[in-house]
């Protein structure tokens, strides 16, 4: 991604997980987790929507991780239908916190697509547990296929206006029992093709 991103590999709970490690300038204001879209339909962290989610959390002063899905990259195990993916996001969230100084840092938890809908049920978990979660950032969020837990109010969901994957009707159906606004981007069909500028100034003016 850039001469600041770090590739390696954590221990999971089927194997090892490959992932990036993007670094702000300066101290950190808090860290990031970037969830990527669906494996078997060529989704990895690199993909340009999830790189694009961070750098935008990079440019806002975020330390950003992006992990490979099972069965992605370097990370082992298989698809399980975001079920054991879960699993995986929490143990990197622990590695996250494991980390020095990082411990008591504010989380940011993105996703686009798939990863939106494993990220919904980890930040559920982790607020039945009391854990803090400062912001979540869904791109093209996964309501019309997968099941994506309620997130909370202050929650970023930005959307394309001619999603041609996960229709725009469907997420305004799942956010309006939640009173969630939802950010649409003219024109812009589910992988943001020739948007991505727009997403990231989206992303990065919600923090103003």
């Amino acid at each position: 991604m850039n001469a600041q991103t770090k590739k390696f590999l954590i221990d999971g709970p089927v194997g090892k997980i490959e992932l990036a490690l993007d670094l702000p300038a300066g101290t950190p204001r808090g860290m990031a987790l970037v969830a990527h879209p669906h494996p078997l339909f060529g989704g990895t962290m690199d993909n340009k929507v999830a790189q694009t989610l961070a750098r935008s959390l990079v440019q806002l002063g975020y330390l950003t991780y992006r992990p490979n899905f099972r069965g992605v990259g370097e990370t082992e195990g298989e698809h399980d239908n975001g079920i054991g993916e879960r699993d995986d996001l929490r143990a990197v969230i622990e590695y996250m916190r494991a980390q020095p100084s990082q411990a008591e840092l504010p989380l940011v938890l993105a996703g686009f697509s798939f990863g939106t809908a494993v990220l919904s049920h980890v930040a559920a978990s982790m607020r039945e547990a009391g854990e803090h979660i400062e912001r979540m950032v869904f791109v093209g969020t996964a309501t019309s296929r997968w099941d994506v837990a309620p997130v909370p109010e202050n929650t970023l969901l930005i959307h394309g206006e001619i999603d041609e994957t996960v229709p725009l009707a469907a997420v305004l159906e799942w956010a309006s029992p939640q009173e969630l606004p939802v950010v649409v981007i003219p024109g812009a069909e589910h992988f943001l093709h020739r948007k991505l500028h727009v997403l990231k100034r989206i992303i990065v003016d919600a923090w103003k």
